[in-house]
């Protein structure tokens, strides 16, 4: 092994000594947020497609509530805004901006533990067939509700006041 070599591997093993100086911990780990969340967080019931959908890719992420240990308080906001324009034609792509405001709360006590905003967006263009530009609408929807379900669970798995499993 060369000297140069040799440096690389102390200095990647000083790297690793110090991650567990600073508190981290792996999701998924023993007392993990991963492993405290999964199965244990019961949302608000849907009340429109979005708020369905936006359930269907939290619940792949953190798992269907069998054993809930928190409650789960959202709403769901999305904007639409033309971008680019032709004449004579009108809008040609639409930027949705979506933003999920959410509380999680310990259902055994009632406290607070987590509570902010998360923010999405996705694109469609509407230079297709009324088909293709409806179809279009719904996948960029869809896209829209599975990136605020992804930012949200991220979100929660950096939760530093999440109880012990």
């Amino acid at each position: 092994m060369s000297y140069s070599d040799r440096r690389k591997v102390l200095a990647g093993l000083g790297a690793l000594a110090l991650t567990g100086a600073c508190g981290f911990r792996p999701v998924y780990g023993d007392g993990g947020a991963g492993r405290v969340l999964r199965n244990a967080v019961r949302a608000d019931d849907p009340v429109s497609r979005r708020d369905y959908q936006f359930l269907h890719a939290l619940e792949e992420t953190l798992g269907r509530p069998t054993a809930p240990r928190f409650a789960l308080a959202y709403t769901i906001a999305v904007r639409a805004v033309g971008r680019g324009s032709v004449d004579d034609f009108g809008t040609t792509r639409v930027q949705l901006f979506g933003t999920v405001d959410f509380t999680l709360t310990d259902i055994t006590s009632g406290t607070i533990l987590a509570q902010d905003q998360v923010l999405a967006t996705a694109v469609y263009s509407t230079t297709g067939t009324q088909l293709a530009t409806t179809t279009a609408a719904e996948d960029a929807d869809l896209r829209l509700m599975r990136m605020l379900a992804d930012s949200l669970a991220t979100r929660l798995y950096t939760e530093p006041g999440l109880p012990p499993a």
